[in-house]
């Protein structure tokens, strides 16, 4: 499969809305339980591209997933750290979808001075679990039974990767 990975812009927004909803309806992979609106993904890929990054992958012309970072935690100490996420239409799993999003938004991330990116995800996810893996994120924990969704409690496991490992003191995330 031929993918283009590119910067996302309001005009995805339709589109990254379309691939979200069912995992929102359907799933506990998130834990909203309203799909956001086209103006709502729209305002999120303004506020990802201003701080972090948001990116779509587009198979034939039309996007297939999207990956994304926002702030880890509010608090200043944590400025340098960055928590990630991936999604791709149904069916697109196991596809190398997902490694090629995050192999084009690790670096973006590390450009822009992020030290740390961490992702969540709502167990069991085989597939996500082997992604991260994959790409250097190691288990650093499992919040037990911390959401409810569908009738029933979620563990959610916590990777990292380190995206700089040196000690020095950092220069401000751009």
């Amino acid at each position: 499969m031929t993918l283009t990975i590119r910067a996302a812009d309001q005009g995805d927004a339709a589109a990254c809305a379309t691939i979200y909803r069912p995992y929102v309806l359907q799933t506990a992979i998130t834990f909203e339980t309203e799909p956001p609106t086209t103006a709502e993904m729209a305002r999120r890929i303004e506020v990802a591209t201003c701080s972090h990054a948001w990116l779509v992958a587009e198979h034939a012309g039309e996007v297939i997933g999207y990956a994304y970072a926002g702030p880890f935690a509010v608090r200043p100490a944590y400025r340098w750290s960055c928590e990630v996420s991936v999604y791709l239409q149904t069916g697109r799993r196991r596809t190398g979808a997902g490694r090629a999003l995050y192999q084009a938004l690790l670096p973006r991330l590390i450009e822009r001075g992020y030290r740390t990116a961490v992702a969540k995800m709502t167990l069991p996810n085989d597939a996500s679990l082997g992604l991260h893996t994959a790409l250097g994120f190691r288990s650093v924990g499992v919040h037990r039974r911390i959401g409810w969704k569908n009738g029933a409690w979620h563990d959610v496991a916590i990777a990292q990767r380190e995206l700089v490992t040196d000690d020095s003191t950092p220069a401000e995330p751009q």
